[in-house]
């Protein structure tokens, strides 16, 4: 939610401020200066002190910073993209910490449909984001939408410290035949040291690294300009544009976890696990190239929409794919998974600034 809403708030913002498309394409990047800078360090932290202190650090943080957005805005674009920099500072640790807690948590077995079911609500979060940012800033002001979701940081905060634990050892609502299940599947001692030379001589980390690259290029994209295509191409106006930008993302949460029972039921069924990676992410990356590249040839709005939702569902596919994947070759380096996050970013970055 944090992060989608200025991809509606941009739009009223920039007419106030009088900011041209250069200027809204530096605002929607700035995100990603600070989000590169903690990836490595958000996995190194995970792994040494638990995914559950890293993650409700980094959700404080960035609600912090979604909350004094506005104030930044008004004072000066040199702060607004520190600020904006300051949010990805806080959201570049939650997907090490996701992938250290998930890695202690869940059997390979139920692998790819845990990843699925906790990804997915970052797409709800999406659709929620989408759909209510026009309505707050219809009522309110688009100073409301930041002041509004920056606050749902601090009760998720306060269910977090009661209810969440780093390891199922230290959980003690736990059934002794729940932590042998989850426990034999899971044999990892605690990291004292990270191979870094071991694991940037494997062709897989590369492998991942690549297929994190091509997958963010569209995701990204579209998670920040496509309020402004529905608006300024299709010329929807402000409410359109949100409402017709959550159908994408709704498509992406129910379809990442049909595929995740689908990546589960072939490993179950014998599949290779290497074999039911590749596979999903064939559709995750297959599917995309085929629907926007219809975009080109589509005559109405609801064509283009269609093509959208189809894009993002089958690219949804990529959690059995390489976010599951980096579980099966690094269960025990979250910093593994966030090397892989940070390359495919900085590549990304780059290109786009340009």
């Amino acid at each position: 939610m944090d992060r989608v809403n200025m991809s509606i708030a941009i739009l009223p913002m920039s007419a106030e401020f009088n900011w041209n498309p250069a200027t809204v394409g530096l605002i929607q990047s700035s995100f990603f200066w600070g989000y590169l800078l903690t990836q490595i360090a958000g996995g190194i932290w995970a792994d040494k002190i638990g995914g559950k202190l890293v993650l409700g650090f980094g959700v404080v943080w960035w609600s912090i910073a979604t909350i004094l957005t506005p104030f930044a805005a008004r004072v000066g674009l040199p702060f607004l993209l520190v600020m904006r920099a300051f949010m990805g500072i806080g959201e570049g640790v939650a997907m090490p910490a996701m992938n250290n807690i998930l890695s202690k948590w869940i059997p390979v077995s139920e692998r790819s449909r845990s990843l699925s079911l906790v990804y997915s609500g970052m797409y709800l979060g999406s659709v929620t984001g989408l759909a209510f940012s026009p309505i707050l800033i219809h009522k309110f002001g688009w100073s409301s939408v930041f002041y509004a979701f920056g606050s749902l940081g601090s009760i998720w905060f306060a269910l977090w410290q009661s209810k969440a634990h780093s390891l199922p050892q230290e959980d003690p609502e736990l059934s002794p035949d729940e932590k042998r299940l989850i426990l034999g599947g899971n044999v990892a001692e605690p990291v004292s040291s990270i191979p870094w030379r071991l694991i940037l001589s494997k062709a897989p980390v590369w492998a991942l690294i690549i297929s994190h690259f091509c997958h963010n290029w569209g995701t990204f994209i579209l998670l920040t300009w496509m309020p402004t295509y529905y608006n300024q191409v299709l010329k929807f106006n402000l409410t359109e544009s949100g409402l017709l930008c959550v159908l994408p993302w709704l498509t992406m949460a129910v379809f990442a976890n049909i595929g995740g029972w689908i990546a589960d039921t072939l490993i179950a069924k014998g599949f290779s696990i290497t074999t039911v990676r590749k596979i999903m992410q064939s559709i995750g990356f297959l599917g995309p190239a085929f629907f926007l590249t219809q975009l080109s040839h589509v005559r109405t709005p609801a064509l283009a929409v269609l093509c959208m939702a189809c894009s993002q569902g089958t690219d949804a596919f990529s959690q059995s794919g390489l976010y599951s994947n980096h579980q099966d070759i690094g269960p025990r380096y979250a910093v593994s998974s966030s090397y892989h996050y940070a390359c495919s970013l900085l590549i990304f970055l780059f290109r786009a600034n340009k």
